[in-house]
């Protein structure tokens, strides 16, 4: 194995380790914040470090599942839904990288909000509430979802990225392999 495939690798796994910490934290002081309607996960916001490495995306899909796993109020079906979501929205803040509106990737960091607020609403409409699908109450379950999504990733996460671009931390360490 090459010494960059290593890196990546390891990158990727402390990318997952912080994600299920500062998930499992947050669950221990606020319960059900990360997993409950309106989700307001503050690990979300490591869905912008796939503006800095590919090793995000695979880190955080990883950090997703086993969050998932561990956490009480998540449903079965968010092992699947949730980590899919994840995928999905990270390789589009990844893809989308290079779009930037006023010098920030504005496209990139309502990925997470638009991904979760479609296949979550999806899942909550479908699973948790009874009776045939309604688009009202789906439009209301991803909408709540995409909200948390959106505080987190676009008003919290563009100033997070700011500050990560400014101590251009990930170039540094990507030049020194």
């Amino acid at each position: 194995m090459k010494k960059n495939n290593v890196y990546y690798l390891v990158e990727g796994a402390m990318i997952a380790a912080l994600y299920i910490a500062l998930t499992y934290a947050q669950e221990l002081l606020l319960p059900g914040t990360t997993s409950m309607a309106i989700q307001f996960r503050l690990s979300e916001i490591l869905c912008l470090l796939a503006l800095f490495t590919p090793s995000a995306i695979w880190g955080l899909t990883v950090g997703t599942l086993v969050s998932n796993l561990i956490s009480v109020g998540v449903m079965p079906m968010d092992l699947l839904f949730g980590t899919l979501a994840t995928f999905v929205a990270v390789t589009l803040v990844r893809k989308l990288k290079d779009i930037r509106w006023f010098s920030l990737p504005i496209l990139s960091s309502l990925m997470p909000a638009v991904i979760n607020g479609i296949i979550i609403g999806l899942e909550l409409e479908i699973f948790l509430i009874e009776g045939p699908f309604h688009i009202s109450s789906f439009l209301l379950q991803g909408g709540m979802v995409a909200l948390g999504e959106f505080v987190v990733c676009v008003v919290f996460g563009l100033p997070f990225y700011k500050l990560l671009d400014h101590l251009n931390l990930f170039n540094k360490l990507h030049e020194s392999i």
